[in-house]
Order: structure tokens, then C-alpha cells, then sequence
């Protein structure tokens, strides 16, 4: 939800200080009307995570998941659990360092989380279309991804899909398996992450703003 914070720059506010981003902690705010923002008179926060902004990559990743989960979720609904995720992703994305690839796998799980938490679960170890499992062990086998089905579809359906791209074995496992993530290489990895914003570009009909600095990195 939208509040304004009035004063908070001022060097005793109410506040203490101005709020930075992914401040987190105990609110206490006046709501007179939902025609209007409400006001904010109250915030004790919890201490600040660690070296976030020390690696842009991780940085530019946590206000990836940042603008996911305000775009993906409604204002006065509450999502209790995942405000835990994310939290949980901003404390472990601290800890990740400089290591872009934890960085980039952590950032694929949330994406799943958050999918799944508003509803949108997509089939990952089926084909979405003709519900056969696949085991992929041939290099060479085809899979793609169909936002419009929600999910990984095989070669024997993908006909039937305009919108769609095309995984390589290894990154089609990885979804099927999630525990594979942990031993990917940043390839693989970068696939899967590509193909997730390719989904969410689709479900919010444009590509996020901050998608193309961790198709960058």
C-alpha cells in the first residue's frame, strides 16, 4: 500500500531518518481514505540488510523482485507469506557476496514463489498441454515454454503455441528439479532466468523495468 511519510528526511523524525529502500520493521499509519494515500506516523525499523548494495548485480536483482511483487500483487491484500520470502531473499542475497551465480539462483526461486503465492503456478514437470512427465537426457531434446499454456510444453505440442521459447535440457531440468539449481553453471542458469522474464513480460504485458539490467549481468 501507498503512504506518505511526512517529515521523514528531517533529522528527528519520527522516523529515525529518512526511509531507505528495503527498510523493513513495524508500521503504525492514519487510513481516512483509500481515495487518498494514507499517512505514516509510525516506524520501528528492523536493522538494515548487509552489503546489498555493495554488488550491483545483487542490488539491481532485489528491486527486480522488488517491482515483481508490487506488480504482481494488490494493494489491501495481504500476502503474509511471501512478505516473509522476500524478506528472506534480501537476507540471503546479502550473504551471497559477489557470487552472481547463488545471486541469480536465489532470484529464480523467489520468482517461482511468487508465482505460486498469487495463483499462478506453472507446470514445470509436465508438459503444461498434454500432461506427459519427460525426463531429459538427450542434449539434443527440445522443450519450450508457453506462457500462455503456464508452463513447459513439449515438442510433439509446441505447434500449437505461437508464444513461446525454446530451453535447453539443462535449464528445463532445472525447473523440473529445483534442487539442480544449486550445481548449475551461469548459463544455464541465465537461460532460466531469461525464460522467467519472458513470462512475466507476458502476464503484465510489458517487460519490467529493471529486466533488462539482469538480462545484462
Amino acid at each position: 500500500m501507498g503512504l506518505i511519510a511526512k517529515g521523514s528526511k528531517r533529522p528527528k523524525s519520527a522516523f529515525e531518518g529518512p526511509i531507505e529502500i528495503f527498510a523493513h520493521g513495524r508500521i503504525v499509519f492514519s487510513d481516512t481514505s483509500r481515495e487518498k494515500l494514507a499517512a505514516l506516523t509510525e516506524f520501528e525499523q528492523e536493522p538494515a540488510f548487509a552489503n546489498l548494495s555493495a554488488n550491483f548485480f545483487t542490488f539491481n536483482c532485489c528491486l527486480f523482485a522488488g517491482e515483481l511483487t508490487d506488480k504482481m500483487t494488490e494493494d489491501y491484500d495481504p500476502h503474509p507469506q511471501l512478505f516473509d520470502r522476500f524478506l528472506e531473499l534480501l537476507k540471503n542475497m546479502s550473504d551471497t557476496g559477489h557470487d552472481s551465480r547463488g545471486t541469480t539462483a536465489l532470484l529464480i526461486l523467489y520468482q517461482l514463489s511468487l508465482l505460486k503465492e498469487v495463483g499462478l503456478k506453472p507446470v514445470l514437470d509436465a508438459c503444461a498441454n498434454c500432461k506427459t512427465r519427460y525426463e531429459i537426457r538427450d542434449a539434443r531434446y527440445e522443450v519450450y515454454f508457453s506462457s500462455s499454456a503456464n508452463g513447459v510444453i513439449c515438442r510433439d505440442c509446441e505447434g500449437s503455441f505461437q508464444d513461446k521459447v525454446k530451453m535447453t535440457a539443462a535449464a528445463a531440468n532445472c525447473l523440473s528439479n529445483l534442487n539442480l539449481l544449486a550445481d548449475a553453471d551461469e548459463k544455464t542458469l541465465g537461460q532460466v532466468e531469461k525464460t522467467l522474464i519472458y513470462h512475466f513480460t507476458e502476464l503484465l504485458h510489458r517487460p519490467p523495468k529493471m529486466a533488462k539490467y539482469i538480462l545484462k549481468g
